[in-house]
């Protein structure tokens, strides 16, 4: 992706999300600042993954662990702004300083350490049982958009700037084969998931023409804030990190599968093991598109296309 598209997509997003605030009657300093805030972290984990920026950086930076300011100055920020209180400032900071931490002394390495696992735990699960909204109590309508930003962000740092893991795949770029990849994947997992998802009663056959009409904005909401932030986590990472530990790629493609459909475990009514095992099976579809390709690019836009066909034509 050139630099300009990846401006013009950034400038696009943080309009969108400032009229969405205003026509909820989000106005003022206050919200004003927040939306810089978040429109700050948007851009520091999305040019980052444009090739252009990565290639100038590894050039020209030494001190990636210098990288961490940006997440940490955003949240000490928005945390001044808001007044979230000391203790929840203290565990924000946390957050962001202690994946960076953990992996500073792997940087380079092409082995992996229990240290890689315990800096994605630390990362992925304050947000998978929502302890992370807590830091971000407005707006409501931006929680959830400010905590993945802010998780991203330090993924992206720990992995990405400080410990150079290989083979993440964090870049917007395209090459031969990967629209083939997504389609073939796609239109195999639609053939499995739709008729298994309707038999087992946790897919009923519902189009809806009104919801239609926001597919535009819900496509790019579910593309930049669901699918890219959890193809980064469940395969950049962690699938990443299995294959490289078992020494077997199928089996840290099945294994990283499962995690991911357990991580929708939570989903009402709880346990929903239909959920589970409907995930899980995306999750081999998700992983095979990043094993082929070593992208995220594929596996995430397969991701963004189930999502939304599910939000469009079932319920």
């Amino acid at each position: 992706m050139p630099l300009r598209v990846a401006v013009f997509i950034w400038l696009l997003v943080v309009c969108l999300a400032a009229f969405y605030g205003v026509r909820l009657g989000l106005r003022g300093p206050r919200f004003e600042l927040v939306l810089s805030v978040a429109g700050a972290l948007f851009a520091f984990e999305f040019f980052l993954a444009v090739p252009r920026v990565q290639d100038f950086l590894a050039s020209r930076v030494r001190a990636e662990m210098l990288f961490v300011l940006v997440p940490l100055g955003a949240f000490l920020t928005y945390a001044t702004a808001v007044h979230i209180g000391v203790w929840r400032t203290v565990i924000g900071s946390a957050y962001v300083l202690i994946p960076s931490l953990l992996l500073v002394h792997g940087a380079g390495k092409a082995f992996v350490t229990w240290n890689d696992y315990l800096a994605v735990i630390v990362i992925w699960l304050p947000v998978e049982f929502r302890w992370m909204y807590r830091l971000f109590p407005y707006p409501h309508a931006l929680t959830h958009t400010l905590t993945i930003l802010l998780a991203l962000s330090t993924g992206v740092v720990a992995f990405v700037l400080v410990r150079g893991f290989e083979g993440i795949g964090y870049a917007l770029d395209w090459r031969r084969g990967y629209f083939t990849t997504f389609a073939v994947l796609f239109t195999v997992f639609a053939a499995i998931a739709i008729p298994l998802g309707i038999k087992i009663g946790f897919l009923a056959w519902r189009p809806s023409l009104a919801r239609m009409r926001y597919l535009p904005l819900n496509m790019l909401g579910i593309l930049l804030f669901t699918a890219w932030p959890e193809e980064f986590l469940f395969r950049g990472l962690l699938q990443n990190l299995l294959s490289k530990t078992v020494r077997n790629s199928w089996l840290g493609l099945f294994i990283a599968a499962g995690i991911f459909g357990l991580s929708h475990i939570l989903h009402a009514p709880f346990p929903d093991w239909k959920y589970v095992a409907l995930a899980s099976i995306a999750g081999v579809f998700y992983g095979l598109a990043w094993m082929r390709t070593r992208s995220l690019v594929p596996g995430v836009l397969v991701h963004a296309l189930v999502d939304t066909s599910w939000h469009i034509l079932f319920r």
